[in-house]
């Protein structure tokens, strides 16, 4: 796999992640916040895994398409 699409794939799981991890607090702590930007968190991570998907499809098709 090239290594700039394996580095681009780790930072898309890696803000999935992220955006995951601070939408799920958002919403177990509740308040403010999470009437403000709970949705918004969780749409930014279905966008960033759907990126991530994109890259992983892309790494695959050049990995087994024959382009070394």
């Amino acid at each position: 796999m090239n290594s700039f699409l394996l580095i681009l794939l780790a930072l898309a799981v890696f803000a999935t992640l992220g955006a995951l991890a601070i939408g799920l607090f958002a919403f177990a702590k509740g308040g403010e916040f999470n009437k403000k930007y709970g949705n918004k968190l969780m749409r930014l991570r279905i966008y960033m895994q759907a990126f991530a998907l994109i890259i992983f499809a892309i790494a695959v098709l050049y990995q087994f398409g024959g382009n070394h």
